[in-house]
C-alpha cells in the first residue's frame, strides 16, 4: 500500500530473533458492502474506544513495544512482529489505519473484530489480547503464530497428506464449536484466515467477517467466492452451517490443493457452486471423499454437523490432534 501512513509504527525497527511467520498472498474478496440490517450503534473509528470497555484494563500506547520486522501486509495496514518491553511477551501487532477503513466504509468490521474475538478463549483460536489506538491509527494486539499462514504452507507443499488434515479439521471443527455455541458464525473460513502455532496448531484467525448474531440467520453476501455455499450466492438466509460448507471447501482444498469449484470465471464459479459440482481427483482416498461430500450437500440441513466431523472414521483414524499449553504469565 503506498501511502505515507504505511510506515513503521514508530522509527527504525529493533531485530526480533524469532521464527519465521509471514502472511502469504491473499485471494481476492467479495465486498459485501455495510450490512444492511445490522446496527453497529457506533458510527466512525473516532470512536473506537467504546468497543469492548471490559478489554482495555490496561492502557497501551506504541511506548510500550518494540517494534519487530513485518510479518504481512494488507489494504487496511500492516501486522508487526513485536515485543511488550515491561513482561517481555512476544505478540503480533496489527496496525491499521483508520483514513483507509473510514474510506472504504468498513468501520463495523473492526468493532465486529474486536468485540467478538476479544472474548474467546480456545487453543484453536487466536488470541486477541487487547487494542489502543491514535489519532490516525488502531492498534490491535494479538498473540503470535510463528510458522505463519496456512495459505503460505498449503502454496509451498503443493497439498497436504490425509494425517496433517485430519487434524486440521478436527481443531477447527471444535473451535468451531465453540464459537457456535455462543451464536458466533465465522463466514470466511479459509486457508489465508488459518495461523498455525509453534507446534503447528491450527488457529482460526481475522473475525472481519464474522457476526455475533442470536438468531443465526443472515442474508449478508460476504466471504471469498471459491468458499461461499449456495445459499449465500443465491441470497437466501444463512446461519451458522455456511461454516461447515466451508470446513468441506477447505478439507478439499487441503487435500488436492485447489479449491473444488474453482473455474476462471466467476460466474462458472456460481454455476458449480449452485450445482454442488464435486468432482474428485486419484488423490482423495475413500474416507475424505466420504468426509467432503457430506459436508458440501446443497441443503444446509443435510451437511455433517461439527461433531459429526470430529467423529468421522476419516478424521479418527487420521488426526494426530495435540493441544498446545496453556500459557500462565509468571508473577512480577
Amino acid at each position: 500500500m503506498q501511502n505515507k501512513e504505511n510506515h513503521d509504527p514508530k522509527g527504525p525497527q529493533r531485530q526480533i530473533n524469532t521464527p519465521a511467520g509471514i502472511m502469504g498472498p491473499q485471494r481476492v474478496l467479495r465486498n459485501p458492502g455495510t450490512d444492511s440490517g445490522e446496527k453497529t450503534g457506533v458510527t466512525g473509528l473516532s470512536r473506537v474506544a467504546s468497543v469492548s470497555s471490559s478489554t482495555k484494563t490496561l492502557k497501551f500506547s506504541i511506548e510500550n513495544f518494540d517494534i519487530g520486522r513485518p510479518l504481512g501486509k494488507g489494504k487496511f495496514g500492516n501486522v508487526y512482529l513485536a515485543r511488550e518491553r515491561k513482561l517481555k511477551f512476544i505478540v503480533a501487532l496489527k496496525v491499521l489505519f483508520k483514513s483507509q477503513m473510514e474510506k472504504e466504509g468498513v468501520e463495523h468490521q473492526l468493532r465486529r473484530e474486536i468485540e467478538i474475538q476479544s472474548h474467546l478463549r480456545h487453543p484453536n483460536i487466536l488470541r486477541f489480547y487487547n487494542y489502543f489506538h491514535d489519532a490516525t491509527r488502531v492498534f490491535l494486539i494479538l498473540e503470535y503464530a510463528p510458522r505463519g499462514e496456512m495459505y503460505k504452507e498449503l502454496q509451498r507443499c503443493g497439498r497436504f497428506d490425509d494425517q496433517r488434515t485430519a487434524t486440521y479439521m478436527e481443531e477447527l471443527s471444535d473451535a468451531l464449536q465453540y464459537c457456535h455455541e455462543r451464536k458466533v458464525i465465522h463466514r470466511d473460513i479459509k486457508p489465508e484466515n488459518l495461523l498455525l502455532g509453534f507446534r503447528g496448531e491450527l488457529k482460526i484467525a481475522d473475525f472481519g467477517w464474522s457476526v455475533h448474531a442470536p438468531s443465526l440467520r443472515r442474508r449478508t453476501m460476504c466471504g471469498t467466492l471459491d468458499y461461499l455455499p449456495p445459499e449465500m450466492i443465491e441470497g437466501r438466509t444463512h446461519d451458522e452451517k455456511v461454516d461447515l460448507w466451508c470446513i468441506g471447501v477447505l478439507c478439499y482444498e487441503c487435500l488436492v490443493g485447489n479449491p473444488p469449484f474453482e473455474t476462471s470465471s466467476h460466474t462458472e464459479t456460481y454455476k458449480r457452486i449452485a450445482k454442488v459440482d464435486l468432482q474428485f481427483p486419484r488423490v482423495v482416498s475413500d474416507g475424505a471423499r466420504d468426509l467432503i461430500s457430506k459436508l458440501l450437500r446443497h441443503s444446509p440441513s443435510m451437511r455433517l454437523s461439527l461433531q459429526g466431523v470430529i467423529d468421522h472414521a476419516w478424521v479418527r483414524a487420521n488426526s494426530r490432534r495435540v493441544l498446545p499449553p496453556v500459557y500462565t504469565p509468571k508473577k512480577p
